[in-house]
């Protein structure tokens, strides 16, 4: 007879390391992330690129201002499914919003909105907070410098 006591281990159900464990509205902006692609350059108001892509997180996030408010908002997030999740939310929250209630949008807000997301992941919600407020500060100095007396 044949000792399988080493087999125990190597098990194909078992996956290997730590697992995370995403509710269903945290999976369904993952795997249908709103939002996502980019503005043309003619109708992008205000861009914000954060992150840095050798640590793995990075985010570019464009919006498109009428009448004070954001009409439309697009990312490309590059990153684990907790960042996608979280950006594609945090778009889904600022669209339609004026800029001040955008800027006003934190990354608990991201969470809340989608159910929570694991711990290890809550510095995830802060990439698309973090393009939104360059995004909007991109805005607040494109329309400076167009009410800038020309020579």
């Amino acid at each position: 007879m044949e000792n399988h006591e080493d087999d125990t281990d190597l098990r194909p159900d078992t996956p290997p390391g730590p697992m995370l464990f995403y509710n269903e509205i945290v999976m369904d902006h993952f795997l249908n992330p709103r939002n996502v692609g980019e503005l043309s350059e003619v109708e992008t108001d205000g861009f914000g690129l954060v992150g840095d892509p050798s640590c793995g997180d990075q985010m570019k996030l464009w919006i498109a201002v009428r009448d004070g408010r954001i009409a439309r908002i697009a990312f490309k997030s590059f990153g684990c499914p907790g960042a996608i999740a979280t950006s594609s939310m945090l778009t889904a929250l600022a669209e339609g919003k004026s800029i001040e209630e955008a800027r006003l949008v934190t990354d608990d807000d991201v969470i809340e909105a989608l159910g929570g997301i694991p711990e290890n992941k809550r510095h995830c919600s802060l990439l698309g907070v973090r393009a939104l407020q360059a995004a909007i500060d991109d805005w607040h100095t494109r329309r400076a410098s167009h009410d800038l007396p020309r020579p």
